[in-house]
């Protein structure tokens, strides 16, 4: 084999960082991440984003020099992505937060609603049901983080925690202190409804998971290649034929499910964020799936079955 030249350019001001001799041809992105972190050691792997062109995307760990276009000496584009956090580590946070600071408020403690007799008066029985559907959702969460999930990108810009706890937590609190309140009404239909909920939130919490295992499937021999999902024996999982992110799916009725249950309007306020952003999600996923595969199914839409 020929050997190639590297040349690594600023994206901004395109001065020359630094230029890599001979790199052989079957080199991959990571292996030239690892050159470069060398020599400049405050610019781990993680943080780096190589691209062949400025404003182009971030090139895979994967691919390979010799089968992008470039020739015997290519120049690259090194952006710096700042300080990144492990994903794990990031949902670690961001769900056990919520967990926590819903007991605050369901335990009642007097910095919360004060030391008047009334509100430390029992609740009603769905507020205990509420506390249990919340904190089965976010240990469910943290279960699927340590033992399901596989992250085809290792880590995410350490400035994107705050924003991310921010959302949750402040949601956890905000739907824990209506849902807990000593003046909190229940619903309007009493039992019906509430059992009508609890079954909604079971199936859209086991659909969700397996969902969560079945892609994580896709992965279980360390391949990092976007793959078609498809069904498989689980019921659960038959929602594939309909849309590309089941996940999303049943996440959304998992929120929709728990608004039936506290007939709360901050729950239902969270619910239509939850779903707006999981649409934008889906789509991108949908998008990514039909340009990589040309013989993707074509009746599939990205979260709702038929319509969107």
């Amino acid at each position: 084999f020929v050997s190639s030249q590297v040349e690594i350019l600023d994206w901004e001001t395109k001065k020359q960082l630094c230029f890599l001799d001979k790199v052989e041809p079957n080199a991959t992105i990571r292996e030239i991440r690892l050159m470069f972190h060398k020599l400049y050691p405050r610019w781990y792997p993680a943080r780096q984003s190589i691209k062949l062109d400025p404003k182009g995307k971030s090139l895979r760990d994967e691919e390979i020099l010799q089968h992008l276009p470039v020739g015997t000496t290519a120049t690259l584009y090194f952006k710096d992505l700042g300080p990144q956090i492990g994903w794990t580590t990031v949902f670690l946070i961001e769900y056990t937060g919520p967990l926590f600071i819903y007991f605050l408020f369901y335990f009642r403690m007097t910095f919360v609603y004060g030391l008047d007799e009334r509100f430390t008066s029992s609740p009603h029985p769905v507020v205990n049901l509420a506390c249990i559907c919340h904190s089965f959702h976010y240990i469910k969460r943290l279960i699927e983080t340590v033992f399901v999930h596989r992250f085809s990108r290792g880590t995410m810009p350490l400035r994107n925690i705050v924003k991310n706890c921010l959302y949750y937590w402040g949601f956890a609190a905000w739907l824990a202190y209506y849902i807990n309140h000593p003046l909190y009404t229940p619903p309007s239909y009493g039992k019906k409804q509430i059992n009508f909920a609890v079954i909604m939130f079971l199936l859209c919490e086991a659909g969700n998971f397996s969902i969560h295992v079945a892609l994580s499937d896709l992965q279980r021999n360390g391949s990092k290649t976007c793959k078609i999902p498809y069904p498989t024996k689980n019921p659960f999982t038959w929602l594939f034929f309909f849309v590309s992110c089941p996940n999303y799916t049943y996440e959304v009725g998992t929120w929709i499910s728990f608004t039936i249950m506290t007939q709360c309007v901050p729950v239902g306020l969270f619910t239509l964020l939850c779903f707006i952003q999981m649409t934008i999600w889906a789509k991108d996923k949908h998008c990514t799936y039909l340009r990589e595969f040309k013989d993707y199914p074509s009746h599939r839409m990205p979260i709702i079955p038929f319509l969107l």
